[in-house]
């Protein structure tokens, strides 16, 4: 139906018409699709503002991690387990546990029989690893470009079955109708004219495959194509859950690119320099008395990539603050391979046991860091020169940067938000808790797009309600009044993105300061009421990011709402942040600013905290976390059960665990 056209007032969109838009092209979004067709359900649009723009195209580290069910060797595991681990992670709903544990297997396969070559041993047992959190070998790999391999593999067996896709095409707006979904308002990013602006698709449900709200933080190990598009979602009614959970970690600058792995356990060099690249100096041991203390600490980096508070005191994470204070002086801090650390004045049996037998095992106790790395991980500078960076002649610039969003949008155990017919999945979604298994993130966008596929399937069939043409027509008149508003000759889109993001990499990333997120929230706040009348684009290109920027600012609004709340309910450090406490906490190290004085949460159980948009107002409300279900697993009841409904619940389309979302304010 792309020949219908809308008109509301001098406004018009080229519209399309479809069950299910998918909205996302990567590893879920393409595994959203996928099942949807192989369900039956035909009648599905994807769409993409980049298709190969996404995060699992173009991110990893040094091998990125699958994470699933043990499937090789003698140690005991169980799908239970597996969720008792899940659910364990601290904020964690226990039904989505048990979810991703339960499918873990059948969607490995499944990218197994698409063609990623997950290593198995002679006998067929896809083999595995300990990562962190882990308590057994659930961990598989092929490499640095897991993500990206599942991502090909998946967008391969789509258009195989020729699904339908629209790309080019950014969502600026969910259309709803008292907590109903109805479709969505998009910009044609291609588009020449004015009147080919804007595209509306009329559907029932939408499945969010976008990703994290990677667009917030200017220290992103995100891709530069990769922006998110939460604050949308949260503007449509959908809950928040857990958005003060993040994940994040030291990465190079350009490419933007996690320094996780044998980038550290070969032991680099570190230094940093001024802005202009004067005053080269081994910051590092300004605060180390013992080389050897740094170096092992500087391996253990490798292994404990993220920045965990629990790791400052006695550990590695450290090394990320010492990092990140650097850089908030102005200065540029680097990895350096070509040469030796403190002088070559270190004796490798003088390293942390973990650190010296790992390096003896490899046979990596000789010659400079790039030495060490082409005896260990020569693919891993492949990748650097492949981007332009030779590690053989140049350093790696570095900094503390936002990795993963465990938090997100909250789902039940469809993955559907509370907004009827709108179902989050991959990151976009907040299935993850304080702490989570490494790899984790990969297994929960395929079990949560096929979660989503089976229910779809099963219970939402039909057309859009009859609410979308009202709907739709104030959507187009507010959003393209707002192009209208916002056109100049000169814009400063980019420069206010630039501020925004800059600023949230101060105050609400790893290292946060109440007082400053307040601050700072003021300031987002004036701004969107502003918008209109401060932000200026003067062509087709700023005028996207325009509109990102207005989804941005939703997001960090109500990220740096939640932050405030949690630390108002008596919220510490845990995690990947650091809350500064300069009352109730210790400085784990005298030579430390103040800021970094915090005490570590404790909680043996917390609360699940979640947040939404009412009249233009943040709420927020806390809860238990679901308990993992103790569902009848007598076999005849399943299978009768299975054989008349599919065990797929809520007929309804109510399958929002309202019942046991009891929420305390």
């Amino acid at each position: 139906m792309e020949n219908e056209i809308f008109r509301a007032g001098k406004y018009t969109a080229r519209v399309y018409r479809c069950n299910t838009a998918v909205v996302g092209s990567g590893a879920a979004g393409f595994n959203a699709a996928d099942r949807l067709w192989q369900l039956g359900q035909h009648d599905i649009l994807l769409v993409s503002e980049n298709r190969i723009g996404g995060t699992s195209r173009n991110t990893g580290s040094d091998k990125q991690t699958y994470y699933k069910l043990t499937l090789s060797g003698g140690d005991p595991d169980s799908v239970r387990e597996m969720a008792q681990t899940l659910y364990e992670g601290k904020c964690v709903d226990g039904d989505i546990a048990l979810c991703e544990a339960a499918l873990s297997t059948q969607c490995f396969l499944k990218l197994v029989e698409l063609g990623v070559p997950f290593p198995r041993n002679r006998y067929g047992e896809y083999i595995g690893y300990k990562t962190d959190h882990d308590p057994r070998r659930r961990a598989t790999s092929v490499g640095p470009y897991t993500s990206k391999q599942m991502t090909e593999c998946l967008e391969a067996a789509v258009q195989a079955k020729g699904v339908p896709m629209l790309d080019k095409t950014q969502v600026i707006k969910i259309l709803t109708d008292g907590g109903t979904v109805c479709g969505l308002l998009c910009l044609n990013t291609a588009a020449q004219d004015a009147a080919d602006r804007f595209t509306l698709i009329r559907c029932k449900n939408i499945i969010w495959a976008t990703g994290g709200p990677a667009g917030m933080y200017a220290d992103s190990v995100y891709p530069f194509s990769q922006y998110g598009a939460t604050g949308l979602a949260l503007e449509a009614g959908a809950k928040g859950k857990n958005l003060t959970e993040w994940q994040y970690g030291l990465a190079s600058v350009a490419p933007r690119w996690n320094v996780s792995g044998t980038y550290m356990q070969v032991l680099p060099r570190v230094y940093s320099t001024a802005a202009d690249g004067s005053d080269e100096k081994e910051f590092l041991m300004e605060f180390f008395t013992d080389a050897h203390d740094m170096l092992s600490k500087l391996f253990l980096k490798g292994y404990q990539w993220p920045f965990d508070v629990r790791k400052v005191a006695n550990g590695s994470s450290i090394i990320d603050i010492l990092v990140y204070l650097e850089s908030c002086k102005g200065r540029k801090v680097y990895l350096d391979y070509r040469t030796n650390p403190v002088g070559g004045a270190f004796d490798y049996k003088a390293l942390l046991t973990e650190a010296r037998e790992y390096l003896e095992k490899a046979g990596a106790c000789f010659g400079t860091p790039i030495e060490r790395l082409a005896h260990m991980n020569k693919p891993a500078i492949d990748f650097y020169r492949d981007k332009g960076v030779d590690l053989y002649t140049q350093p790696l610039e570095i900094a503390l940067c936002a990795q993963h969003n465990n938090g997100g949008l909250g789902i039940d155990c469809w993955w559907q938000t509370n907004v009827k017919g709108l179902f989050a999945v991959g990151e976009a979604a907040a299935s993850h808790g304080v702490y989570r298994p490494g790899g984790t993130a990969l297994n929960a966008g395929q079990v949560g797009s096929t979660r989503a596929a089976q229910y779809i399937a099963a219970r939402c069939q039909g057309e859009a309600p009859a609410c979308f043409e009202k709907t739709a027509a104030a959507a187009l008149t507010e959003m393209a009044a707002l192009a209208d508003t916002c056109k100049a000759e000169t814009g400063n889109v980019r420069a206010l993105w630039r501020q925004a993001a800059e600023s949230m990499s101060r105050c609400g990333a790893a290292i946060r300061d109440t007082a400053q997120i307040q601050a700072y929230c003021a300031t987002v706040e004036k701004l969107l009421v502003e918008f209109s009348a401060t932000v200026k684009a003067a062509n087709c290109a700023e005028l996207a990011m325009l509109y990102r920027l207005r989804d941005m600012l939703l997001s960090q609004r109500a990220y740096l709402t939640a932050m405030t709340d949690y630390t108002a309910h008596g919220g510490k450090s845990r995690g990947s942040a650091l809350y500064t406490d300069v009352m109730g906490g210790t400085k784990p190290f005298g030579q430390l600013p103040n800021t970094f004085t915090f005490a570590l949460d404790e909680t043996e159980n917390p609360l699940i905290q979640e947040l939404w948009y009412e009249d233009g107002v943040c709420r927020t409300a806390w809860r238990a976390p679901r308990p993992i279900p103790e569902d009848d697993d007598f076999f005849e009841n399943v299978w009768r059960s299975y054989r008349e409904t599919g065990n797929i619940d809520g007929i309804d389309g109510s399958a929002w665990p309202d019942k046991n979302n009891t929420s305390i304010s």
